[in-house]
């Protein structure tokens, strides 16, 4: 059932992008609500699992492919429409390379990303990165950017009347906000790595010295 929403999340996400591109103006402003639903709806799949005992190995790699797609394909779109420097999917793909790159490396001995069992060595990276409030914050201000930007999109795009979203950006403290948001979740998605990167060399140094002995 929790891979099940994952797979909803995935197919909901690609009709928003064909609403952004090809609907109206009205249409449009609310891909910003229908993208928030998307990415909180990650924390469902999760609950989902927990409550049917379907907390395994698949169901925890899947959840990351989901959320991966969901990320790296709003942060090409924001850049194709012109919203975000074409640098910041760039980076964002990298990183999640990277990142998940090194973390399969102890897939093969039961580790999953998250949880008791992961190959993350320091108190400070299973906080950053597994902890539920850190990763409850990233979320939040990732999905809430991603919102701003979808619902700036439907402002610029042609309309003779007025739009909710008019009205939403109007203040320009709000599109400060805004702005700060996005900003801050590409910091995050920095940081949020690099402890990553360097406990998973750690690791797999030790691994391979341990087979080397």
């Amino acid at each position: 059932m929790a891979n099940a929403i994952t797979v909803i999340r995935v197919l909901a996400l690609f009709g928003v992008v064909g609403i952004m591109y090809f609907g109206s103006a009205a249409a449009a402003q609310w891909c910003g609500l229908y993208i928030g639903i998307i990415i909180f709806a990650d924390a469902v799949d999760g609950w989902v699992a927990r409550k049917l005992g379907e907390v395994n190995q698949f169901g925890a790699i899947f959840d990351i492919v989901g959320d991966r797609v969901v990320e790296n394909v709003l942060w090409v779109v924001f850049a194709d429409l012109d919203l975000v420097p074409l640098w910041v999917p760039l980076l964002v793909l990298t990183r999640g390379f990277v990142v998940d790159g090194l973390r399969s490396s102890g897939y093969s001995e039961g580790m999953t990303p998250f949880g008791e069992k992961n190959i993350m060595r320091s108190a400070f990276t299973r906080w950053l990165t597994g902890g539920r409030f850190m990763r409850a914050f990233f979320g939040t201000v990732k999905a809430l950017g991603f919102v701003f930007l979808a619902m700036l999109w439907a402002t610029d795009l042609p309309h003779d009347t007025h739009l909710l979203v008019d009205t939403l950006l109007a203040p320009a403290a709000v599109r400060a906000t805004g702005w700060i948001l996005v900003w801050s979740a590409v910091v995050l998605t920095v940081i949020r790595a690099i402890p990553v990167i360097i406990d998973s060399v750690a690791y797999l140094k030790t691994k391979t010295a341990t087979e080397a002995a």
